[in-house]
């Protein structure tokens, strides 16, 4: 971060005008420094939901909107998605550059044997009805992992936090994994040593005790890319929920259930689901054009959905990469469904319609992976909760990012207040 002249603002009730520094980043848009504003001021900025505000200074992610660029320290998504396993990535994320063999066999390892969690998770897990959403499992078993490691992790500390964001990293997909068996009434399946994170994360979700599974490896493959796409975007919501619940000290197990929480938003990791609601109530090809027609309506209530995104201007590239794992599952499985005649209609018409190209809605990362999800037998009450377990590498990446920033502080909002003024109390009995 570099400092770089400074803008100046004009009050226009009293002529007084300020100047604000403006700081420089290695790339992107400049910020204007507004830490001191309120002391010279009087007064706070306004910006509801905080989308032209920097929240905190970060060397993890770079995203570019307008021209479709996703990096993660540096490197194109396209570059890592196609070359790298999962757990390279989150080595990549959480230390600066990606491993050479020896610390990538070190850094596996450790995630590998903490992937077991403590089996009062059984009693745990039994508390909750068997109906429970998934992520409701998830937000309950993660924060209560809080009280089997608090007492041990000292957060000033960098071992005790590093080993804090290896025991999440590996024993998330455990949780999500149970979650979904004890949603279906199944035996729980422990993790296994002997394979890598995407084919364990299968095996513990699909395994059953009275017969020997199999990983296809072409599913392995695709599940390690799809958690590759959706390990860290920046300071996104549910990131900065993690972030802002750091910031008071709290047990990063804590941290993490946050971040799961407000990731469950269906205007956050639940997309994917209301993409592949969308194309079963379109239902064929042939009725593309008409919903096509209802979309453009204002009038219409139906919406298209995986089209667009609030940062991505331009077409989303993790969507290409995950357009393409999308046929290799479908062809492995040989899958013919009929939702990707629809999902490929639909494409087409984004791509070519001058109505979706002038308002640059292309179709997005959550377009293809419902249909990717659906064909690895995954239901639609677990797609939130695997994108939980991909962007918990990011959040942990983000939460040791903040704890080591010197201008780290107590998360602390403002507000433009607009309830009564300073009103008289009167007594119960004489209202």
């Amino acid at each position: 971060m570099t400092k770089n002249n400074t803008v100046t603002i004009t009050d226009n009730r009293t002529g007084a005008t300020y100047d604000l520094p403006i700081l420089d980043g290695t790339v992107g848009p400049s910020v204007v420094d507004i830490r001191k504003f309120y002391a010279e001021t009087g007064m706070f900025t306004y910006d509801p939901g905080y989308t032209s505000t920097g929240s905190c200074e970060s060397a993890i992610t770079y995203i570019d909107g307008d021209q479709g660029i996703l990096l993660h320290r540096g490197y194109p998504i396209q570059d890592l998605a196609p070359n790298c396993r999962f757990l390279e990535v989150a080595y990549l994320l959480l230390n600066g550059d990606l491993p050479n063999k020896a610390e990538f066999d070190t850094f596996e390892q450790a995630i590998t044997m903490h992937t077991m969690v403590n089996e009062q998770i059984h009693k745990f897990l039994e508390g909750f009805r068997r109906d429970s959403h998934p992520m409701a499992v998830m937000c309950g078993v993660v924060g209560g992992l809080a009280g089997f490691y608090h007492d041990q992790t000292d957060l000033s500390d960098p071992h005790h936090r590093m080993i804090a964001s290896h025991r999440l990293i590996a024993k998330v997909p455990t949780i999500a994994a149970w979650a979904y068996k004890y949603s279906m009434g199944q035996p729980l399946m422990y993790p296994r040593n002997n394979l890598r994170y995407a084919a364990d994360l299968l095996q513990m979700m699909f395994a059953v005790p009275c017969e020997d599974y199999v990983v296809n490896p072409v599913l392995a493959r695709a599940l390690d890319r799809i958690l590759i796409l959706h390990a860290d975007h920046e300071q996104n919501a549910s990131t900065s929920t993690v972030r802002l619940t750091g910031s008071s000290g709290a047990n990063p197990f804590a941290c993490i259930a946050a971040g799961i929480a407000s990731l469950w938003g269906p205007a956050h990791g639940g997309a994917n689901e209301a993409v592949l609601n969308m194309l079963e109530e379109i239902g064929t090809p042939d009725r593309v054009n008409e919903c096509v027609k209802r979309a453009k309506d204002k009038d219409d209530p139906f919406r298209l959905m995986g089209f667009g995104h609030r940062v991505y201007k331009n077409y989303d590239p993790r969507a290409k990469i995950m357009a393409q794992t999308c046929h290799e599952v479908l062809e492995e499985l040989d899958i013919k469904d009929p939702l990707l005649d629809v999902a490929m209609e639909l494409e087409r018409i984004a791509l070519e319609d001058e109505y979706f190209v002038e308002r640059q809605l292309y179709p997005n990362v959550d377009f293809y992976s419902g249909i990717v999800f659906r064909a690895m037998g995954i239901p639609t009450s677990m797609f939130t909760g695997m994108f939980a377990v991909a962007r918990t590498t990011g959040w942990v990446a983000q939460w040791n990012e903040m704890f080591v920033d010197p201008a780290q502080k107590i998360g602390r909002p403002r507000q433009l207040y607009t309830g009564p003024t300073q009103r008289q109390f009167v007594p119960l009995d004489d209202r």
